[in-house]
């Protein structure tokens, strides 16, 4: 058996860092092809695993190479508790832009316009797998891929399309952008197809991506309340989607 560390260094450069293991599990349980993952303690993992995800547990048996601690803080750059990295193939983006521009839809596609945020970005990743959404798109300079915003977002990359694109490239469908100036969205109900747009944490939407917007909506907020977290108003506005219909497989 390939020792894993070289394992490890052979992939490092282009792989995906799944940090901890409710990264690994979820992006096992969709699809991910990982080919290295290590562990301090595998005994306590796999232990771990028949109690929470007995799905993948099997997997992990064959998968899973113990290394001693010194070992596994030399490969990540933040140790997580579970004492579990493993290194995932990043899908395709020729693979990932057809899945977002293929229709008609059955969930919407979310627009991140230029986030600042890495934690942020991975919360709203975590959301869109939750509620099925289409994918999730982000403009701007920040790299959804990033190893901090995988973290933030459970391993659920695997789960949905999540790319980088420029704003004259986003995907087809009526374009909604959130904004406090737009329509109360409780009036609004939103189709399978929309594209649904947030601005930054700290600016807003931008010029570009405000012009392009069909509708501009805005979430029930009290006076004197500044805003709400982005990954709180991309959760207000999925569930107020999925009420009208639009809801997760079961």
């Amino acid at each position: 058996m390939t020792d894993p560390l070289i394992r490890w260094r052979e992939y490092a450069g282009t792989a995906v860092l799944l940090d901890g293991f409710h990264a690994l599990k979820h992006a096992l349980r969709f699809g991910a092809a990982v080919p290295v993952a290590v562990t301090t303690d595998r005994r306590a993992v796999l232990a771990l695993a028949e109690e929470l995800a007995s799905d993948v547990r099997g997997v992990l048996d064959t998968l899973l190479a113990e290394v001693s601690e010194e070992a596994y803080v030399s490969l990540v750059p933040r140790p997580h508790p579970t004492g579990v990295a493993a290194l995932a193939v990043r899908p395709s983006r020729e693979a990932n832009l057809r899945s977002l521009a293929r229709t008609p839809r059955t969930a919407p596609v979310l627009v991140l316009d230029n986030p600042r945020n890495l934690g942020n970005t991975g919360a709203v990743i975590r959301l869109a797998a939750g509620f099925g959404a289409t994918g999730v798109v982000t403009t701007g300079t920040l790299d959804p891929w990033h190893p901090t915003v995988v973290r933030g977002g459970a391993g659920l990359h695997f789960a949905t399309a999540v790319e980088r694109l420029a704003v004259d490239e986003l995907p087809v469908g009526p374009l909604f952008a959130l904004d406090p100036e737009g329509e109360d969205i409780r009036g609004t109900k939103l189709p399978d197809n929309a594209v649904l747009a947030f601005g930054s944490e700290r600016s807003g939407l931008s010029a570009e991506l405000r012009a392009r917007a069909g509708r501009l909506l805005r979430l029930p907020m009290r006076p004197q309340v500044s805003s709400y977290n982005l990954a709180t108003s991309v959760a207000m506005t999925l569930y107020h989607w999925s009420a009208s219909g639009g809801a997760p497989a079961s």
